[in-house]
């Protein structure tokens, strides 16, 4: 192995990495209509932490040797799986009637559905156009198998609200599908550009879908339990809009009697009160918490050794963040 970066190049990497995402989201989705461009300007709000595309850079330049720029292609590919993410929070805020998001207000309250709608569209669109510039057609190809299966997993999730006997096998695929491959994908790409093995790229996409399945894990328990000013969008829309999240279901698969009922009862009737109160009783909250953890604890194991030591020390405190965040 290389001798590893400076933590203090490698944070000026990411961070150099993260200001070229910007301007390539910022000039790809640039119209010559000022409409357009007034709603991208806002959504581009919605990009908080960054975690995909920080994931991207990250994992090529862990693969990556020293003294060796990131490719092109990593700064393309970056900006096109955060593209792809924003669309998705777009046409998330539209299914779950969200008015708040990054402690603003949504597409939707503002403009109506039928805008949010064709704004995550022109997200999309804009998102395979710009990867078409990587100038390789694989990446296209993939991103648009991880596209179609975000699809799926939100449609899976659409046929199932209201169902009480969803169980613990669905929920998971339903994550993995809708939140978790998107985060594969951009440790899979970002290794794969930089010229890691076909191991340690399949590896870098495992390490990345269990980060993205506790993440969405973490998402629900903050959905249900925190509070809008510190998680800053709209919360217990899950339980307003009848999907089932983890502490539920475990709820109602270990319970029994009137403990069981008060919770299927909460949730008919969506009084989070009684329901935080029903899931605190029967531990399942801390459950979920716990299997969130233990997600994350697997994928740092099996995370591959790498060229550069502390690229692949941020990957492992990256994964612990995923489960430490409170918003």
């Amino acid at each position: 192995m290389t001798k590893a970066l400076p933590d203090t190049a490698l944070a000026a990497d990411i961070a150099a990495g993260l200001a070229r995402v910007e301007t390539l989201f910022e000039s790809q989705l640039s119209s010559e209509f000022p409409a357009v461009n007034d709603l991208c300007t806002h959504v581009e709000r919605y990009r908080g932490k960054m975690l995909r595309p920080t994931l991207v850079l990250v994992s090529g330049l862990a693969f990556s040797r020293d003294g060796e720029p990131l490719a092109p292609a990593h700064d393309i590919i970056a900006a096109t799986v955060e593209m792809i993410h924003m669309a998705t929070l777009v046409h998330d805020d539209v299914l779950d009637e969200a008015e708040i998001r990054r402690r603003g207000e949504t597409v939707n309250f503002l403009r109506g559905n039928e805008t949010a709608v064709m704004l995550g569209d022109y997200l999309i669109s804009n998102a395979f156009h710009l990867c078409s510039r990587a100038g390789d057609p694989a990446l296209n190809l993939r991103l648009g198998e991880v596209t179609n299966t975000l699809c799926e997993g939100e449609l899976v999730q659409l046929s199932r609200r209201n169902d009480l006997s969803l169980d613990e096998n669905t929920y998971f695929e339903i994550v993995r599908r809708k939140t978790a491959v998107l985060v594969g994908a951009s440790c899979e790409l970002g290794a794969r550009l930089a010229g890691a093995s076909d191991d340690a790229v399949a590896r870098m996409r495992s390490f990345g879908e269990q980060l993205g399945v506790a993440f969405q894990i973490q998402d629900d328990l903050l959905d249900l339990l925190g509070d809008e000013a510190t998680v800053g969008k709209s919360i217990l829309r899950d339980l307003e809009k009848g999907k089932l999240t983890l502490p539920m279901i475990l709820h109602i698969a270990t319970t029994k009697g009137a403990e069981r009922g008060a919770a299927l009862d909460a949730i008919e009737h969506r009084d989070p009160q009684a329901l935080r109160a029903a899931l605190e009783r029967s531990g399942s909250i801390a459950a979920a918490r716990a299997r969130a953890v233990s997600i994350v604890a697997e994928a740092k194991r099996g995370l591959p050794e790498t060229r550069r030591t502390h690229s692949r020390e941020l990957l492992l405190e990256l994964a612990d963040r995923v489960v430490a965040r409170d918003s």
